[in-house]
């Protein structure tokens, strides 16, 4: 199977997500749909079912504190992915990979993100990065109180995500 690590968000802050891709300009590419925003605190690639089974015992001994954040900012990777800033995610990514290691590699560049939108092709690239950087919006805080091992089934009409086990923070 497809895994990776995440945190979801609850469906209210999903609607004033939905409110901030609505002020993204014309772009030929695809917005992420709402079902399936998510914050990715670590990309596991394609697994076995016994390495998952190790990777739940291992993410069920995690220990770590809920806490609040905000979605804050917005801005654009490689002029290929949209997304929206969260930060202070990184101690629990950290963790996160300390306790997969050496299952799994370390994280060298993480960064709190959520793919709002993933671009194919842009006409004029500086035009489309000036438009970004104008969109505006209050901060959205939230508290994160668990964190999720899903599962991706990648089908033609866009990826399906399952949760495989979810875990709560302290």
């Amino acid at each position: 199977m497809r895994a990776f690590i995440s945190i979801d968000l609850l469906d209210n802050l999903k609607k004033e997500i939905a409110k901030i891709q609505d002020k993204l300009p014309e772009f030929e590419g695809k917005k992420t749909e709402i079902e399936n925003l998510h914050l990715t605190l670590k990309f596991l690639g394609w697994i076995t079912d016994e390495k998952a089974g190790k990777i739940r015992k291992i993410l069920k001994k995690i220990k770590y504190p809920s806490f609040e954040t905000e979605i804050n900012s917005i801005g654009m990777f490689d002029d290929r992915i949209i997304w929206l800033n969260i930060p202070g995610c990184e101690q629990l990514q950290k963790k996160i990979d300390e306790k997969l290691f050496p299952l799994f590699e370390k994280e060298t560049r993480f960064m709190g993100h959520l793919t709002i939108g993933r671009i194919k092709h842009l006409q004029d690239r500086k035009k489309f990065r000036e438009k970004i950087a104008k969109i505006k919006f209050k901060p959205l805080k939230f508290r994160i109180e668990q964190f999720r091992l899903k599962k991706s089934t990648l089908k033609r009409s866009g990826p399906i995500y399952e949760d495989i086990e979810i875990y709560n923070l302290n």
